[in-house]
């Protein structure tokens, strides 16, 4: 779980070297980080099946080991376009590692203890989130922009022996196994790659390019509908969305992640332009809400053992709403503190609900979905941040413009911002919405 997150947060801090190192423009240096989030989006739910199919263990391992070899290409890369798709390459392998890593809890870890594991899975996370910048920013000052790269070749050798010197062997599988719906991963992948690149390109603006890409997603989405209706072992038995409780839990990670990546998008502009902070402050305090997560992920879950993992989520979407309207109400003239606490309670509240979230979802998953049922909350998480990257930083943009040809001004950005969290105060409010809907379709089912 550490890897991917690292890996991710690792190589944003790489790019103004790399555009230096390779003479390239920022639209072709950024595929970098875009080419590893894409793959990894587009495949985690089919990495997810495919181990429920041929064993997660042996996936798994599969996984670590392409997502080292490919950080060993990505170190020794003679060309941008080298090192791109060696970050490709890493997006197949962590989509394996994120998948599994999760439904390996539902597998090996008692069901009283599910909270816990799910809660020291999310501080890893946040650790990996947390430490790239800094770990990044020293690794490429000592040794160059290689090392942030090679740094996951012993990493990963860590990871292979321990997967498998500790996670059990696969169960031997029937003669009868099911075939592995290849029509369905086809148009999942090109519907999620559709929508990823529609919400990623531009250059901030949504031009006709992204329109159609969208129309091409929305079209996907109808035929992988038709396709898994049609499918003898479908990808996505859509089956299971008729359970209101996993849709609801689904909807609620992606919007929960659409306002989480509303604090990392607008807060450096906020703090640069609306509080006149230095780079290096700026900095400092960004890290504040991923070491929050950090040391919130394992407390949380205990607390979802506790408690269980429904009051929990209520109480973490509850925080977040607390959160997010502080972020409208309080005047700027609060300064760093009046921004920091409420950052500190949505980040948070935000690993309060993803330790209860998935607790939720994975303790009671049937032992052969699994696989699939994990991809399905990554996947749910990856497009929240994806589109929370687009959709939060265009609500920003067009709260903070100047109505005239002057510049933006700290009031505009301030402004800007405290538009940005009342549509976050909205999108969580929708997401207490779907908490209730789902516990009445538990009811029902119960």
């Amino acid at each position: 779980m550490l890897l991917p997150s690292l890996s991710t947060s690792i190589a944003n801090i790489s790019l103004p070297t790399l555009t230096r190192e390779f003479a390239a423009p920022f639209q072709q240096v950024q595929w970098v980080v875009l080419s590893f989030l894409l793959v990894l989006t587009t495949l985690v739910v089919s990495a997810g099946r495919l181990g429920d199919v041929m064993g997660r263990r042996r996936l798994l391992l599969a996984g670590v080991a392409l997502f080292t070899a490919a950080s060993a290409v990505a170190a020794v890369a003679p060309s941008l376009w080298v090192l791109v798709a060696a970050r490709a390459v890493q997006g197949i392998g962590a989509a394996a590692m994120l998948a599994l890593t999760v439904a390996f809890v539902g597998q090996t870890v008692p069901k009283e203890r599910t909270g816990r594991a799910m809660g020291m899975l999310g501080t890893m996370s946040a650790v990996g989130t947390a430490l790239g910048p800094s770990l990044g920013g020293l690794l490429i000052a000592a040794f160059g922009w290689q090392a942030i790269f090679a740094i996951n070749v012993p990493l990963g050798i860590l990871a292979f022996w321990l997967a498998r010197r500790f996670l059990p062997a696969d169960a031997p599988k029937a003669p009868t196994i099911q075939t592995f719906d290849n029509l369905g991963t086809v148009t999942l992948a090109f519907t999620l790659a559709a929508y990823a690149l529609s919400m990623t390109l531009g250059k901030g603006r949504f031009g006709s390019l992204n329109a159609a890409l969208l129309g091409a997603a929305a079209v996907g989405l109808a035929a992988f509908v038709r396709v898994e209706m049609r499918a003898a072992s479908p990808l996505v038995r859509l089956s299971m969305l008729r359970d209101r409780s996993m849709t609801a839990s689904l909807v609620m990670s992606a919007l929960v992640s659409t306002v989480l990546m509303a604090t990392l998008v607008v807060g450096p502009f906020y703090l640069s332009q609306g509080m006149l902070l230095s780079t290096g402050v700026v900095g400092l305090l960004m890290s504040v809400g991923p070491v929050v997560a950090a040391f919130t992920g394992a407390p949380a879950g205990r607390l979802v053992d506790r408690f269980g993992s429904q009051l929990m989520m209520t109480a973490g979407l509850v925080g977040m709403t607390v959160g997010c309207a502080a972020l409208v109400f309080i005047p700027t003239a609060f300064g760093i503190a009046g921004y920091l606490t409420p950052i500190v309670v949505i980040t948070g509240s935000y690993a309060v609900f993803q330790a209860a979230n998935n607790t939720g979802v994975m303790a009671d998953a049937p032992q052969d979905r699994r696989g699939v049922i994990s991809g399905l909350l990554t996947l749910s998480r990856n497009l929240g941040l994806i589109t929370g990257t687009s959709a939060m930083g265009a609500v920003f943009v067009a709260a903070s413009a100047p109505t005239s040809g002057a510049g933006s001004t700290p009031q505009l950005v301030a402004l800007g911002m405290h538009a940005t969290f009342a549509a976050a105060t909205g999108l969580i409010a929708a997401s207490l919405a779907f908490a209730a809907w789902g516990r009445t379709g538990a009811r029902r089912n119960a």
